[in-house]
This record gives structure tokens, C-alpha cells and sequence, in this order.
């Protein structure tokens, strides 16, 4: 994976994290389940690690 695709990658991801966050509030507000929500944005935020390190890589 190129530097800029690991940006753009990491855009992403920080968009949907933004999306699912709100998601989240608005679900814990209504007083739904927020279980899966919450799985999401664990798993994204291990992914946004693995990215920024490969990033660091690649700036190396």
C-alpha cells in the first residue's frame, strides 16, 4: 500500500468512525442497544493503529 493510500484509508475510516460515533449518541439517547456500535468502533480504532503504524513506516 502507497503513503497516499494509507491516508486516504485513514480519511475513511475517520469519516465512518465520526458517522458511527454520532450513531451511537443518538441510539444510547433513544435508549437502543449500543453493543454492535461499540464493537465497530473498537475494531475501527485497532485498524486506524495498524494504519497510522504503517504510515510511520512509510515515512521512515
Amino acid at each position: 500500500m502507497t503513503k497516499q493510500e494509507i491516508q486516504d484509508e485513514i480519511a475513511a475510516l475517520k469519516s465512518d468512525y465520526i458517522r458511527i460515533q454520532s450513531d451511537l449518541e443518538k441510539l444510547d439517547a433513544a435508549g437502543g442497544n449500543v453493543e454492535n456500535a461499540e464493537k465497530q468502533l473498537a475494531k475501527m480504532e485497532d485498524e486506524l493503529k495498524v494504519l497510522k503504524k504503517q504510515l510511520a513506516e512509510a515515512n521512515a
